[in-house]
């Protein structure tokens, strides 16, 4: 109970950051002299950093024996996902909507969380080495692939769009710490996993300052004057709908390969999550300034908070099972 109320945390930072968004947006307004800008930047590198710092090579190599599993849980996070959203286009492509289609497409197409997939499969016992392989896995793919998938639609979108520019800047900002952190891992890596509870805080701090200050100027441009409570509801239920639909799918692909009760539920718990890490760092280097970056985090804050709320739920039901040979149904 103590690690999920931790876990709620962070959505009560979330909260307080918006708000803070709004009724005190003097620090990260256009015209403050407090330079947030670089601090984001050098505390996205850092992120990455840790995050490179903590990865283990040879757990790596070693998590790669269960294939049919990864390949399962990577395919759904970068092809089924978008792929149903990418359904709904031609319902949106030349309509006043298409700001927040093309904000579930990015939410779609982003990679899955470390920190609380590995929590909450840890709490419902599930296969937790297969999950620290998936989840450190999928931080990397989506460094390549949640670029690709955006780069169809904002090429269209905007013309100051450019591939090479949001490459070398992912690169500079992201890959090269994570390399960076990699060859250092047999030198810091104790200090990393020593240290993980104060690293995690960092993360998180530095994401809440970057949602504080896209909300800044999301509000300073008007964009959520146009959004009524009925948008938000709609917004959100099909938040819900693309999480169940993504959920009781990989259920019914894990119980058609056969899993293990604990491979399934890996599969059901990092195929299901989506980063707010990566998303928030992500928005600020793929949109052009045309873009509201509030607007494009909206319905990805909606998921991560149902989907630590409806995980944390499973997990504990299955927390509670015995682990029994004979328990090899798939989780309904």
């Amino acid at each position: 109970m103590k690690r999920l109320i931790k876990i709620d945390r962070f959505v009560v930072g979330i909260i307080i950051a918006i708000l803070l968004a709004y009724f005190l947006p003097g620090p990260a307004s256009r015209n403050s002299t407090v330079p947030l800008d670089t601090i984001s930047k050098v505390g996205i590198s850092l992120i990455f950093f840790f995050y490179g710092l903590k990865l283990n090579p040879e757990k790596i190599r070693q998590g790669l024996k269960n294939w049919r599993l990864h390949v399962l849980v990577q395919s759904i996070v970068f092809i089924f996902f978008p792929l149903l959203v990418l359904t709904f286009y031609p319902l949106f492509k030349s309509g006043a909507y298409f700001d927040i289609w093309l904000a579930f497409l990015f939410m779609a197409s982003l990679p899955s969380t470390v920190s609380s997939s590995v929590v909450m499969v840890s709490i419902a016992k599930g296969n937790i080495p297969a999950a620290i392989f998936n989840a450190s896995i999928s931080g990397l793919i989506g460094i390549l692939v949640t670029p690709l998938w955006m780069g169809i639609f904002l090429e269209q979108q905007s013309g100051d769009f450019s591939f090479l520019e949001v490459y070398t800047n992912l690169t500079l900002q992201i890959l090269f710490p994570v390399a960076l952190g990699l060859l250092l891992h047999r030198y810091l890596g104790i200090f990393a996993s020593r240290y993980s509870t104060f690293l995690t805080t960092f993360d998180k701090l530095v994401i809440l300052l970057i949602i504080y200050k896209s909300f800044v100027h999301s509000f300073e441009d008007g964009v959520f004057d146009s959004v009524e409570i009925q948008q938000l509801v709609l917004i959100y239920a099909a938040v819900l709908l693309l999480f169940f639909l993504v959920y009781f799918s990989i259920g019914w692909l894990s119980k058609k390969l056969q899993f293990s009760i604990e491979d399934t539920i890996t599969a059901q718990f990092c195929g299901t999550k989506k980063s707010l890490v990566h998303g928030t760092v992500f928005s600020s280097i793929l949109f052009p300034a045309s873009f509201s970056i509030g607007i494009m985090l909206l319905p990805l804050m909606l998921f991560h908070v149902t989907q630590l709320f409806i995980i944390s739920i499973i997990a504990s039901k299955w927390s509670k099972r015995e682990r029994t040979p004979e328990t090899a149904d798939t989780p309904h």
